[in-house]
């Protein structure tokens, strides 16, 4: 478990750091292109299509770290209404359910890749894979950060 914990406290910062270095890209690309188009008359055409694939990257992997800080939807209300007892079973069903949906993720963005790996984005000349890679590395780190919480609810110690 302590390696588990080790891995996954990496994976988050890094996945963090990557999450605020993808915000101001954001701002910053968001920004050349209303500066092109509205002072300049020349809007970069590569502007808008990077901007989407920051955010599919902020968004997914930040999505990612909210499964390991237990941010994620849960059903809190019926929780709450279940005996502490049979409680912590409800709740390793439901990171289990969340780590099936990470498996989900990791297939489906993996084939959805493939299938377009050879296209490439226009102006940016990157391979339409790109837009999938998120999909399939938020999908792995929900699967670890799951593993995490299960072990922990199991053990009854609570996850970092």
């Amino acid at each position: 478990m302590q390696f588990l914990t080790t891995v996954n406290r990496f994976s988050a910062k890094v996945g963090m750091a990557v999450c605020v270095a993808g915000l101001f890209a954001i701002i910053a690309v968001v920004g050349l292109q209303v500066f092109g188009r509205y002072v300049l008359n020349d809007s970069p055409t590569w502007a808008e299509n990077l901007a989407l694939v920051l955010i599919l990257y902020v968004t997914l992997i930040g999505a990612a770290i909210g499964v390991r800080d237990a941010g994620h939807l849960g059903f809190d209300l019926l929780l709450e209404m279940i005996p502490s007892g049979p409680r912590r079973w409800f709740q390793v069903l439901i990171q289990v359910l969340v780590a099936l949906f990470g498996v989900a993720m990791i297939y489906n963005g993996w084939v959805l890749g493939e299938s377009v790996a050879g296209y490439k984005m226009p102006n940016l000349h990157l391979s339409e894979a790109v837009r999938y890679v998120p999909l399939v590395v938020s999908g792995i780190l929900i699967v670890t950060f799951s593993i995490e919480q299960i072990i922990s609810t199991i053990s009854g110690k609570r996850a970092e």
